[in-house]
């Protein structure tokens, strides 16, 4: 008898929900095995993207790719504007979990994601990967991540309705990370 060894994707993978052939745009990168494992799921018919801010993420995303033998095209460029044709992906993902969103202010926060939107085909959607709640034994040693700033009026949801993506909502928040999407009408 042969034991098959499971694959278990990682929850960001899973909460994705990317399907083969699709176009996908990834801004960041907190963890570079969870950005080639959703630019693998895209497969040979989709494209994969990544935006990343400097030389050193690129180099990550570029040798997490080459490891895992996908194709991901990565440029380095800021978060406004992104070198992107308009409607040019299905989804965008945005690798927040280390506060990329939280961590700039409201000003250029929106002009990312009116970004987001630009890049977006009509009925396309973003994804937002942000710090949540810490659950299990790790809630014991490892406080919750968040700015109060940024969550306190309305976080997420209420920045990607301002964008214009309609409607946004929180899909989880679990095992550590928190999930929000918006769609593009």
């Amino acid at each position: 008898m042969f034991l098959r060894k499971s694959r278990i994707e990682p929850l960001p993978v899973t909460m994705s929900a990317v399907r083969m052939g699709e176009r996908v745009l990834q801004i960041g990168v907190d963890d570079p095995t969870v950005a080639s494992a959703i630019a693998a799921k895209v497969g040979l018919s989709g494209n994969a993207a990544i935006a990343v801010s400097d030389d050193r993420d690129a180099a990550r995303a570029h040798g997490a790719a080459a490891s895992a033998g996908v194709l991901v095209d990565v440029k380095v460029t800021p978060l406004a504007p992104l070198p992107f044709d308009n409607d040019a992906f299905d989804l965008v993902i945005v690798h927040s979990a280390r506060g990329l969103l939280s961590s700039i202010d409201a000003d250029a926060r929106l002009a990312a994601m009116r970004e987001w939107h630009r890049v977006l085909r009509q009925g396309g959607r973003v994804m937002t990967i942000e710090p949540g709640a810490v659950s299990g034994i790790k809630s014991l040693i490892q406080p919750r991540r968040s700015d109060d700033a940024f969550e306190g009026p309305g976080g997420i949801v209420a920045a990607l309705e301002s964008a214009g993506f309609r409607p946004a909502r929180v899909l989880a928040d679990r095992e550590g990370y928190k999930f929000a999407e918006g769609i593009k009408l």
